[in-house]
């Protein structure tokens, strides 16, 4: 069946991005952008590929409030809203699908979103987003890091893996205002557990170790704090502060903590692994490290980490293994480690390091 389909965005200074996305977007009926106030040639390029425009500052600043209104120009009678930023693109192929699964009683769809890549341009950190929705039923709330709220109590969710999403993030652009605008969106909700997590974590990357610790015992303390993936994410984060404060045994026990809350989760495993790896206690990160190894289904989730697969657990376990004496296993480890980063110059030379000793 032939829906309509309407792809809308928010932008601002965006120029590098316009002539990619647009295209990208194109298997779409139409295509809606709010420029929030860009001082580069982002708007007369989207006019200029025949995108629909509309201008608007919006003062004080919040992503919600912006998404809605771009929300807002796209017509009443479309199947199907897609909202993507400038800096995404989908690859060949998703209207098809999105067609090919979509009917009356979907409200939502969850598709593949390779959120960054690696040196080889290989996915990183990969997981489930659902912004593809239908036109009346959702409106967008939070700050930041929003998100959509059903408004008519009859959301039906399908999840497709053959639309994929790649992101392409500028590393450039300010996001400073994310904090401010955390500690808002907790202000008005303090009980969305969602929020809560974020600000502990956003705290964390600040290094205000003290408040990112308190955040996220607030977090793992609410009601609605289900989600087992995300409480392991708090715990490993608490973990980390008290690393930075050289608090060990605290590090040490709120990771065991976290395996204990997401046991099939890697994260929680090499994180463990690699505070003894730095603590020098060699034998009690192999023994993390290879049952870290022993999961071998990566999480869909937005909380799994690149690291956990993209070698580092086979290179550190090759170290270990090393200091541990054992230099068959290390060299086994190693190799499997440069198979994973062909172009790592240390791990080459390790390999020749170890075979000395063989």
């Amino acid at each position: 069946m032939k829906y309509k389909v309407c792809v809308y965005a928010i932008s601002k200074n965006e120029e590098k991005n316009v002539e990619e996305w647009v295209k990208s977007m194109s298997e779409a009926d139409q295509i809606y952008v709010l420029d929030t106030g860009s001082t580069d040639n982002t708007v007369k390029l989207l006019k200029k590929l025949g995108v629909n425009v509309k201008i608007e500052i919006i003062d004080p600043w919040r992503f919600d409030v912006a998404r809605n209104k771009s929300l807002d120009m796209v017509p009443k009678d479309i199947d199907i809203c897609v909202c993507t930023d400038l800096d995404e693109r989908f690859e060949t192929g998703w209207r098809k699908e999105l067609e090919s699964i979509w009917n009356k009683n979907i409200t939502r769809v969850s598709y593949n979103y390779n959120w960054s890549f690696d040196e080889y341009d290989k996915p990183a950190t990969s997981f489930y987003i659902n912004k593809i929705h239908s036109r009346n039923d959702y409106i967008w709330v939070n700050a930041v890091h929003e998100v959509l709220k059903n408004i008519n109590n009859n959301e039906y969710q399908v999840i497709s893996n053959n639309i994929v999403l790649n992101h392409y993030q500028d590393l450039t652009k300010n996001r400073t205002s994310y904090l401010k605008l955390l500690e808002l969106s907790v202000k008005e909700d303090p009980f969305n557990d969602r929020n809560v997590h974020y600000l502990g974590r956003e705290y964390m990357y600040y290094k205000k170790w003290n408040k990112s610790i308190d955040t996220l015992i607030k977090h793992l303390n609410l009601n609605t704090a289900t989600w087992k993936d995300e409480r392991c994410a708090s715990m490993r984060y608490i973990s980390r502060c008290y690393i930075n404060l050289k608090r060990y045994n605290k590090a040490e026990m709120w990771l065991k903590k976290s395996i204990k809350e997401a046991p099939y989760l890697r994260e929680p495993y090499f994180e463990l692994g690699y505070l003894y790896y730095i603590l020098n206690k060699y034998d009690l990160s192999k023994k993390y490290l290879l049952k870290c190894l022993k999961i071998k289904e990566k999480s869909k989730s937005y909380l799994n980490e690149f690291f956990c697969w993209d070698g580092s657990v086979e290179d550190i376990l090759s170290i270990c293994e090393f200091n541990l004496g054992n230099y068959k296993n290390s060299l086994k480890y190693a190799k499997m480690a440069l198979k994973l980063k062909p172009n790592d110059e240390r791990i080459k030379e390790n390999i020749k390091k170890i075979k000395n000793f063989l």
